[in-house]
């Protein structure tokens, strides 16, 4: 096979699969991974993939645009639906203090707590809020801040100076966007702040992400990949992805 079409069918490999391994092109097509880096190196010049650490992606998967709420509602909803259910063996015990990040999958989260639940609950989130101020066992606290119209989360100095004054037993916390070299990552840097604020504040991370936003990459880092402790995802991760992320100490959950 000549340099041009191994090139090709790399390009083409990683269109269909997301983002794959220099080791998993080289065993595929029986080359050193030397050669593999030399051909993501040429497909990254023309753009039509984008490297990463260890690997390459799409060039379409680096993002920097953010979905309004409208929009991510309704996206991957059953998966979000089953990861929240899932997620809810992550709750601390009664008397117990939790985080839940703003989002479309935490906020599914939230509408799942048992009336009964006894639990100190601080949210970021207005719509979380809102949930939450109707189950009387939920000890709410909501974060003050500016509130971002586009997922409806309180961000700036108020919400990051009581963020540092807490410490909780657990934070469930989404992510736009969540790979082994480039972290938790969103396209906003109050909001990032704020993400990174959660995650500091918490003794288990918990994080709630369908398995659409594995392997992207939005701008800003706001955690590393192993300050997460567990992922709660759908049956969409491939076995590559849940094998790399073990590999970082994470326990992978497949709802």
């Amino acid at each position: 096979m000549y340099a041009e079409e191994r090139q090709q069918a790399i390009a083409s490999l990683i269109g269909q699969r997301g983002r794959v391994s220099v080791t998993e092109l080289a065993d595929s097509f029986e080359v050193t991974t030397e050669t593999v880096r030399r051909d993501l190196a040429v497909l990254d010049r023309i753009g039509l993939v984008k490297r990463v650490h260890g690997g390459a992606v799409p060039a379409s998967t680096l993002i920097s645009t953010e979905p309004g709420m409208a929009e991510r509602e309704h996206t991957h909803a059953d998966q979000k639906d089953r990861i929240a259910s899932k997620a809810l063996a992550y709750l601390p015990p009664a008397g117990g203090s939790m985080i839940v990040d703003a989002g479309t999958t935490t906020a599914r989260l939230a509408a799942l707590l048992p009336v009964d639940c006894d639990l100190n609950v601080v949210t970021n989130s207005v719509p979380i809020a809102a949930r939450l101020a109707t189950v009387p066992s939920a000890h709410l606290h909501l974060l003050g801040g500016r509130v971002r119209g586009v997922t409806q989360a309180s961000v700036g100095e108020d919400a990051l100076r009581v963020l540092g004054t807490l410490r909780v037993d657990v934070a469930f916390v989404g992510t736009n966007a969540i790979s082994v070299g480039h972290g938790l990552s969103t396209p906003d840097s109050d909001e990032a702040a704020v993400k990174r604020a959660i995650v500091l504040a918490a003794n288990q991370v918990v994080v709630v992400a369908d398995s659409a936003k594995l392997g992207r990459e939005f701008l800003i880092s706001f955690a590393p990949i192993d300050s997460v402790d567990v992922l709660v995802t759908d049956d969409g991760i491939s076995s590559a992805d849940v094998t790399r992320l073990q590999d970082q100490g994470i326990e992978v959950v497949v709802a």
